[in-house]
């Protein structure tokens, strides 16, 4: 798997090169990491299906990102207390987290440190075998109240999802996620701005779905009706500086990078890398470490994702 073109074809030619200064040769901004709430692990890119527009390029074959075992992630739940950080989440994507054969305990090893899981899922066929259903049923009466499955539903009308995802992949989903309902499972909803709706139309589309199948998810709340902007590279992005902070009225505390980091498990590797960004698992300028305690220097926004999505988009993979 090749490192994403940072440049953004032609569009952001000559930016996001160093990352102390930008193309004009004014300072960057950098964010520290000022409050972990969250940590990332990516389960690994295999996944059941091949998305058209999947930032991560994750597909039945690439395997660039391995399987995390259950030991790893309870090595950096120990150096989550090792270093005191206030996390609260402990968050999984993928590729489909449910490929992962160690999932369910995985899952439960963070439940049983008292952390709130997230697990990013198409609630498609992997998660819906029978083995992964026992799990969660199980782990959802155990750690009730601390288990959220994210489903993504690029678009509330199944033509438009199906575009994206294969056909007959609404249906499926659908079918997933009347079974968490059905047993009292806490959903959240992923879907995109891809489709050129307002985020009024968006909510609206999505309110509709789930009173119609019957499903208890709040279409306003932007932390359960998560909708993410597109991450287009051939897009021209400004470059942030340390003066953009003022410009915009934002603060480095709000930008995703100053609450969370990402643990991945690359193919061949001997160990998991820590990454500043769920957005960036290729490139590797934001590969901080092995270890969390090495994860705690600041970042450089030198991306066009880190302006795009996050300062200028507003969007947190987090809740």
């Amino acid at each position: 798997m090749k490192d994403l073109d940072v440049t953004g074809g032609t569009a952001n030619i000559g930016k996001f090169q160093d990352p102390a200064l930008t193309a004009k040769g004014e300072k960057r901004a950098t964010v520290a990491l000022s409050n972990p709430q969250t940590l990332w692990f990516n389960t690994g890119t295999l996944c059941n299906i091949e998305c058209v527009n999947c930032y991560i390029a994750s597909s039945p074959s690439n395997d660039a990102l391995v399987y995390i075992s259950a030991d790893e992630v309870r090595d950096y739940l120990d150096q989550i207390k090792a270093r005191n950080w206030p996390v609260t989440e402990i968050a999984f994507t993928g590729g489909e987290p449910f490929m992962n054969p160690q999932m369910i305990e995985i899952t439960e090893a963070s439940l049983a440190r008292g952390y709130d899981v997230l697990i990013l899922t198409n609630a498609m066929r992997p998660m819906m075998r029978k083995s992964m259903q026992a799990g969660l049923l199980r782990l959802n009466a155990a750690y009730p109240g601390k288990l959220t499955l994210r489903i993504s539903v690029d678009h509330h009308r199944a033509e438009l999802h199906d575009a994206e995802r294969g056909a007959g992949a609404f249906e499926k989903t659908l079918t997933g996620m009347k079974w968490l309902r059905d047993n009292g499972f806490t959903m959240a909803v992923a879907g995109r701005s891809v489709f050129g709706d307002s985020d009024a139309e968006s909510r609206a589309g999505y309110g509709a779905f789930y009173a119609e199948h019957g499903l208890d998810i709040d279409a306003h709340n932007p932390a359960m009706t998560v909708l993410f902007p597109e991450m287009d590279e051939s897009v021209e992005v400004p470059e942030i500086t340390t003066a953009c902070w003022g410009i915009l009225d934002k603060s480095p505390d709000a930008v995703m990078c100053s609450s969370s980091r990402m643990v991945v498990k690359r193919k061949g590797a001997e160990k998991p890398a820590v990454l500043a960004c769920t957005l960036l698992p290729y490139s590797a300028e934001f590969e901080l470490g092995n270890t969390l305690e090495e994860a705690e220097k600041d970042v450089a926004l030198n991306h066009p994702h880190c302006a795009k999505f996050c300062v200028l988009g507003g969007a947190s993979c987090s809740a």
